[in-house]
Formats: C-alpha cells, structure tokens, sequence
C-alpha cells in the first residue's frame, strides 16, 4: 500500500471561539453536577465496583455521585494521545492534536441504492459495499458501520457487522452496535483472529469502539460492562454523548454543555477505573430539538456549530483526543440544502480542532446512509483544508521574478514558475467547471452524478485488502457458535 492510503487533514489552525473563562464555568458546572446529582448506572454490580473505586453510591436508585478527586483522577489517567492501528499499517491513525481524520458515518437503517436512487432497508452486502467504498477513498481514515446489516439475525447482527467490515476494508474499524459483554467478548476474539492472536492484537488493536450514555446523566450496564472488556483487551474505547437541547437536555446551550460534560466525564471516569488506562475519547453528536415536531432537529443550525466548538474546546482542556459529530443535514438527497449543511458543519468542525469528525455519508438526519454524500463530503473536506492550510510566501511565491518576465500586458500561461506550482491549485473532482454548453450537452449532471458514477467504478474496481481462507473460517466460526447459542437462551 502506498502512504496516501489516509489523507489526514493537517490541524495548521484551531479557533477557540469561546472564551477561557466560559470554558472554565462549564467545567466547574460539571463536576457539581456529578457531585450533587451524579449518573444512573443501571448494573448493581458496576455500582458496587464504582463504590469501592471512591464512588457515592445509592444502590437503591443504581446511582453513583462522583467527588472531584475521582473524576480528576479519572482524567489524568485517560492517555492524551495514542494510535488507532490498521490491518493495513499505512492507514494507522496517530491520534496527537496534529491531524484531524475523517470517518463515514454510523449505522445508518436505509441506503440510497445505487442503481435505482430509491431509499430501502440496508443489509449487509450493503454494509460490505459502504464499507469497500470507504476503503478507497484516502479522505476516511476510520470506518465506522456506515449503515446496518438489517437482513441477519438480530442477536448476532453486531457479530455480522463487524464480519462485513473486517473483509471489506484494512483501516481501523470503529464498532458502534456491540452493547452488550457477550457481544464485546466475540467482537474482541474475532479482531484476535484477524490480528494474529491476542497480544498482537493489545499491540496493535485493529478495532476501537465507543458507547454511548443516555441522556440526561444515564449509563446502561451493558455498554458499560463492553467498555471495559475492550479496554482490558486494549482496544480503545471512547465515549458519545447524544443530548437533545430541550428533550433530554436543557433548552439552553450552556446547560446543555454542562449536561453533556458532565456524562462525558462521568463515564469516562467510570471507565478509567473499571479498566484503567483504557484509550478513549471525548465523542460529541449534540443537537436541538424541533420545535414544531418535539422530536430530533434533522437539519444542522447555528447551536450545532456552538456544541462542535466548545467541544473540542472541552476535549483539548481535558487534554482527551475529541471526536465531533459533523455533516448533519435534514436534506433527503444532495441538494442545496445538503451543500449549506455540509459544507458549514464540516468547516466549523474542522476549524474547531476535532481530532475525529463523525461523520461523512448519510443524509436526512444520519437515518440513510447515501454513497454519494460519502464522496462529496470528502470534497467539501478537502476546501477546508486548503483554506486554513493558507498559503507560502517565499521568494518564488511572490514571484516577483516572473512578474518582471512577463510584464504588462503579457501572459503566464508558458511560464516555468506557472508550471512548477500548477498542482498546488484545489482541483474538484466532483464540483462543475465546464462550461453551460458543454454541461447542457453532457446531459445537465449535478456533483451528485459524478459522484454516483466514482462510487460505481470503485466497486468494480477496488478490492480490499483479503482475509486468508483459515482466517475467514474462523470467524465464520465464531459467528455460527453464537447464533447457535443464542436460539438455544432464546
């Protein structure tokens, strides 16, 4: 593989747009909150281990309160940066505040097909296509289940997902549906399989994962308890809080800042003490609620960008590699409104400082996943990138010499400084710069198109790279025994 395998996006400019002190209240508001009110952790048996840890525990209630020392502890003990390895060496991804890295987005429930542009429930050949595509394109350095294997049986559909993934592509691969320990143990021995065994993969874990809390201020024990087995198995494992201001969160943004805060650091301190050490990190996918409907805001608004850069904000404070929920868009194809959504989102997250955005490919609230989007995000990344990349200005960047050449009146088109720094102007692959007549004559195609047609020729094209034959039959073991194990409980 060559070493343009990922395309990270270089962090050259960070913008603190709160300020210090704002950042400093929300943290102090925090740690009340987890002192006074503190979180629901729903397994009696972590609420004890979390009391024997320095935790408040009410076992009645299944609630812990965490003092300031503990969550300070916590912090400290959570690595500030580390590397999220690949099958494929030169897709490893160095998590240390120096780049920024792009992920396809997360188990979404339908796809646009590919060959009808009609919505349907996804499968998982659909998952291994997502999944193939996003290997191939060096903008996704990380490949989140980018929608869900509806066609299996559900007590081992996050078994199959992982399955679809680990043939599909040699980057790190983010799982998001193991929620339960059992799940987590079969997840950690198939990534073993493929890895070379078990210290091979505590030495370079192809896998992470994250769990999520539930809003306001709740942990179920099952994600939990996977949490930890991944972190014992040193896999990385980070945190997602999900509030929504004014539902599951204060109608403010503050309150609703302090409230993701405090679970964000309530369970990672949960974590770092059930399994210490463990790689995690600060994972953000906030959002508003609808007004009219009560229900999720599907489109990206302005409180959006606010949450993407007080936390990142919150994130480098803690001195915690952040991932920041990016590209939202209440738009049910790629159309203008798409575009704005996008294009504003993956900027604000960019210049925000995510070390990971989550997430490029879906469309009308993350519920379908869309091959298209994939692409044309990476397009629209790649603006940002060159904005805030800026520009050299050296002598020969100045070219004053080249200026005198052609004087006035003249033109640069033969011009050897033209053509040494040619390639450093952006050139879109997807965006339309030809002309009106030759766009009428082509048909009149939108970036979408275009991008339709590069997703078609990657899967005809681009083959991940393979698992051995003794491999795949080995997770195709592993997959059988729990579905046999599982009809049996059922």
């Amino acid at each position: 593989m060559s070493d343009s395998r990922i395309r990270p996006l270089p962090l050259v400019r960070t913008l603190d747009l709160v300020p210090e002190e704002t950042i400093e209240r929300i943290h102090e508001a925090s740690i009340q909150v987890l002192a006074r009110t503190g979180m629901q952790i729903r397994s009696e048996t972590l609420v004890k281990a979390l009391e024997a840890e320095g935790g408040d525990a009410d076992l009645e209630a299944l609630r812990v309160r965490f003092p300031r020392d503990m969550v300070e502890e916590a912090i400290e003990r959570a690595p500030s940066s580390y590397t999220m390895y690949a099958r494929d060496p030169a897709a490893d991804v160095v998590l240390d505040g120096l780049n920024c890295y792009l992920t396809c987005d997360g188990c979404a429930s339908e796809v646009v097909d590919l060959r009808t542009g009609r919505m349907r429930p996804s499968t998982k050949q659909d998952l291994m296509d997502t999944t193939r595509v996003a290997d191939a394109i060096p903008e996704i350095s990380i490949a989140w289940q980018p929608c869900a294997a509806r066609d299996v049986p559900t007590h081992v559909q996050p078994l199959h997902e992982l399955h679809a993934q680990l043939l599909s592509t040699s980057k790190n691969i983010q799982q998001m549906t193991v929620i339960e320990p059992h799940h987590a143990g079969a997840a950690v021995e198939m990534a073993a399989v493929v890895a070379g065994g078990e210290e091979e993969l505590r030495r370079r874990p192809i896998l992470s994962a994250f769990q999520c809390t539930l809003s306001p201020l709740t942990l179920d024990g099952g994600p939990l308890e996977s949490a930890v087995i991944y972190g014992k198995a040193g896999i990385p494992c980070g945190i997602v809080v999900m509030p929504l201001t004014g539902a599951t969160a204060p109608m403010t943004v503050a309150g609703t800042l302090v409230l993701q805060n405090a679970e964000l650091l309530g369970a990672i301190t949960c974590l770092e003490f059930l399994a210490p050490g463990t790689p995690t990190f600060y994972g953000v996918c906030t959002s508003t609620m609808d007004l009219n409907s009560g229900s999720l805001s599907l489109g990206w608004g302005p409180e959006e960008q606010l949450f993407s850069f007080a936390s990142a904000q919150l994130a480098r404070r803690y001195r915690i590699p952040s991932q920041i929920g990016t590209f939202g868009t209440g738009a049910k194809t790629q159309d203008w409104q798409a575009g704005a959504q996008h294009a504003l989102s993956g900027f604000t997250s960019y210049l925000a400082g995510g070390d990971m955005l989550c997430a490029s490919g879906t469309i009308y609230g993350g519920r379908v996943f869309s091959f298209e989007n994939m692409l044309l995000d990476s397009e629209l990344l790649g603006i940002a990138v060159r904005v805030l990349q800026g520009f050299p200005d050296g002598d020969d960047e100045l070219a004053i010499d080249v200026i005198e050449e052609v004087g006035p009146g003249g033109h640069f088109l033969a011009a050897d400084h033209t053509l040494r720094h040619m390639r450093g102007l952006w050139q879109p692959r997807f965006f339309g710069r030809d002309s009106w007549e030759d766009w009428e004559a082509a048909g009149r195609p939108e970036p979408k198109h275009r991008a339709r047609e590069r997703a078609v020729k990657i899967l005809e094209e681009h083959t991940p790279t393979p698992l051995s034959d003794a491999v795949e039959e080995e997770l195709r073991r592993i997959i059988d025994h729990h579905t046999l194990e599982g009809a049996i409980d059922g």
